[in-house]
């Protein structure tokens, strides 16, 4: 990776000028809103919340959603002209940073070819082979349109192959948002779950029986199975509660459990996958899953997902096998052709960058709440860096619900004010990616140091 692909797309300075504007605008001059309150306040009168993802709401920090108007590199902007450094990238999906003109140019030659057949195209074949070819577990790939659906599909597999219903997860893993997987779930279900933290669904809607074959376990702890298990699903590094690292021993105690048994294994890295490495958390952790959930990095920044494992089990998938999974969008020529591009951004001199950017975060984060005198710890996984609002790392789900969540919207909106966005919620992770430069992750030391300082000011006060 050469410094030319770090800062091709706008992103090496700490303040740059908002790129030119190259798109038409869907309304016309008078409609367009002139501040984020004006738009948040349309969209409330047209979409339940103001919002099509609930973490953006900012229920969980309070305020007002900045709306995004255009992106480039590290960098997003909003409706107002405000720039702010940007640590969600959408939520780990553009890894190569927003608007990377190697996957913009792949899509946009793509769409004009068409941007939707209902047909078999080339591009998802390249792409399932890169994908074979990074993960060694997988033989094969089915490709899908998120990672809720190569969740959801997993399990419908695993319960298929095995002749067995019964599936478990962690407590704090998020999985998506299938009706089986809202149990004791992370991300921003972590916030509004009033269940027991067991078997209740975290979400209205969701009847007792779609959660009565998932058993909810405490994660680091390798649960006993028996034979009526299905699967067990995990996050193999847990980036929906904070960032909470596996325990020594804990995947290769799955591993082992579930062979003993007779379980598949299933490793959801829609998170990890191509941002930990190469072959994701199971070549960082040497643990072999049975099925893999990708998503996020492998449709450079489009909708897609996707789940591989052994040929014997994803041959029980229809047409072969009786499994049913279908999609109209799956393995659409945009995504793909997207999704190819992002894949060859990343060699070894890319993920040398990845981790060493998310050192020089975490390191200057810890130093910068410290010299404030505030318990926030700095996890970091790899180039995964998460925030703990408390005086020691969590573990499981309960320690990562000890977070301070108030204390996290201070310090959000300090941040914010000083033109660096964090995710909206306290128990999701920052995401430094190709585009963050060291003069750009000085830039948010800085911000932080100074918005920590603040933030103890107002405390002490």
């Amino acid at each position: 990776m050469t410094d030319q692909t770090l800062t091709s797309n706008g992103s090496a300075g700490a303040d740059p000028a908002q790129p030119e504007q190259t798109s038409a605008t869907e309304l016309p001059l008078s409609q367009q809103p002139h501040t984020n309150q004006e738009l948040f306040d349309r969209a409330q009168a047209v979409i339940p919340g103001g919002v099509n993802s609930p973490v953006r709401a900012f229920d969980a920090v309070g305020g007002t959603p900045y709306f995004v108007s255009m992106a480039a590199g590290a960098h997003v902007w909003d409706v107002e002209g405000n720039a702010y450094v940007d640590m969600v990238q959408s939520y780990g999906a553009v890894i190569g940073g927003h608007a990377h003109p190697h996957v913009v140019e792949a899509i946009r030659r793509v769409a004009g070819e068409g941007t939707s057949y209902g047909a078999p195209t080339h591009r998802e074949v390249l792409l399932a082979e890169a994908i074979t070819a990074r993960v060694p577990s997988c033989e094969k790939v089915r490709l899908v349109s998120s990672g809720t659906e190569a969740t959801m599909t997993a399990i419908r597999l695993a319960r298929g192959a095995t002749g067995r219903n019964r599936l478990v997860k962690f407590a704090g893993n998020y999985h998506g948002h299938s009706d089986s997987l809202l149990a004791a779930s992370g991300s921003a279900v972590a916030h509004l779950d009033h269940s027991d933290g067991a078997t209740v669904p975290g979400s209205a809607g969701v009847p007792p029986g779609a959660v009565a074959d998932t058993t909810v376990v405490p994660y680091n702890v390798v649960p006993t199975l028996d034979d009526t298990v299905a699967c067990v699903i995990v996050e193999p590094v847990a980036a929906n509660m904070g960032l909470v690292a596996p325990a020594p021993g804990f995947l290769r105690g799955l591993r082992e459990e579930c062979s003993r048994v007779g379980a598949l294994l299933v490793f959801d890295e829609v998170i990890t996958g191509f941002r930990l490495g190469v072959g994701g958390a199971q070549q960082v952790y040497g643990v072999t899953p049975d099925l893999t959930c990708f998503g996020k990095v492998i449709g450079g920044g489009l909708n897609i997902g996707a789940f591989g494992g052994s040929a014997a089990v994803m041959d029980e998938l229809a047409p072969l096998g009786p499994v049913y999974q279908a999609g109209t969008l799956s393995g659409n020529p945009l995504a793909t052709a997207a999704g190819l591009a992002a894949l060859s951004l990343l060699d070894q001199d890319s993920y040398t960058h990845l981790d060493s950017v998310a050192m020089h975060l975490a390191v200057g984060l810890e130093d910068a709440f410290a010299h404030a005198g505030l318990e926030i710890q700095v996890p970091r996984v790899g180039p995964l860096v998460g925030l703990f609002a408390g005086p020691a790392l969590p573990h499981d789900y309960e320690s990562a619900r000890g977070t301070d969540e108030t204390l996290y919207g201070r310090l959000f909106h300090a941040l914010l004010a000083r033109g660096v966005a964090l995710a909206p919620g306290a128990y999701e992770v920052m995401f430094p990616g190709l585009a963050h430069t060291p003069a750009v992750i000085d830039h948010v030391v800085a911000a932080a140091a100074d918005a920590a300082a603040e933030v103890a000011a107002a405390r002490a006060g």
